[in-house]
């Protein structure tokens, strides 16, 4: 594995850190006036082990198709649907900035299906069970739309790696991800009532931001893809 590659992998595991499940949630927990170390360590276990299983099956699927790749690859039609998919998220990256999604992040910020698996999480009639149930929600209702895993995913698939050492890898990339979240608990810990302020202003900004960096992530992505399938299919350049 080369180190572009690395840096690729911690780049992308950093800006999934920062997703509703990975972060927002935990804040939610290690924010509240009546901390339960023990219930956010389990919410992270949960969600990590939930990544880390969801990346081996998706890897397993990749190195399936590894073999036909290069036939498939080679095909003017898949290089037409990849300039289709490149240009739609490219697109869709623009979400953000419209009245509908700008109208949908006012109305999670005063409530909603958010503020439902808050309650759940939080406080002392947080049940282990519970807590475990709501990671797993969080990790399915977020997989599909977190392209940094998926990109980090098709990292692992043209690493070279063995399937332990991908395993291996994977393990430490959603490690990672509940990096930052770690981070928070212990200075909570530590400092206790000093960073309350503080984590509170945290968990209002991102609850109202966290998806942001996701999208510029589709953007750039997208960029990409377009870019690559334009030039595969002769669209632009001298001979075009």
């Amino acid at each position: 594995m080369t180190l572009a590659v690395v840096a690729g992998l911690i780049g992308l595991a950093l800006v999934d850190s920062t997703s509703l499940g990975t972060l927002v949630m935990p804040v939610w927990m290690i924010a509240h006036p009546r901390l339960r170390p023990s219930r956010v360590v389990l919410y992270l276990a949960t969600i990590a082990l939930f990544y880390w299983a969801l990346g081996l099956a998706l890897l397993l699927g990749a190195s399936a198709l590894t073999a036909r790749w290069e036939e498939i690859g080679a095909s003017r039609t898949t290089s037409w649907v990849q300039l289709v998919i490149g240009v739609g998220m490219l697109v869709a990256s623009f979400w953000p900035d419209t009245p509908w999604a700008r109208r949908r992040a006012r109305e999670r910020a005063s409530g909603g299906r958010e503020a439902g698996w808050r309650g759940r999480v939080t406080g002392a009639d947080a049940r282990a069970s519970t807590v475990v149930t709501v990671a797993l929600l969080a990790g399915l209702v977020e997989a599909a739309s977190m392209v940094p895993y998926l990109g980090a995913i098709g990292l692992l698939s043209t690493s070279g790696l063995t399937a332990p050492a991908s395993g291996a890898v994977l393990a430490v990339y959603v490690a990672v991800m509940c990096l930052p979240a770690l981070v928070l608990l212990g200075l909570r810990l530590g400092l206790a009532e000093r960073v309350t302020p503080l984590l509170t202003r945290l968990e209002s900004w991102l609850t109202t931001h966290t998806g942001g960096a996701i999208w510029w992530v589709v953007g750039i992505l997208g960029f990409f893809l377009a870019a690559d399938a334009v030039t595969r299919l002769g669209l632009w350049g001298p001979g075009s």
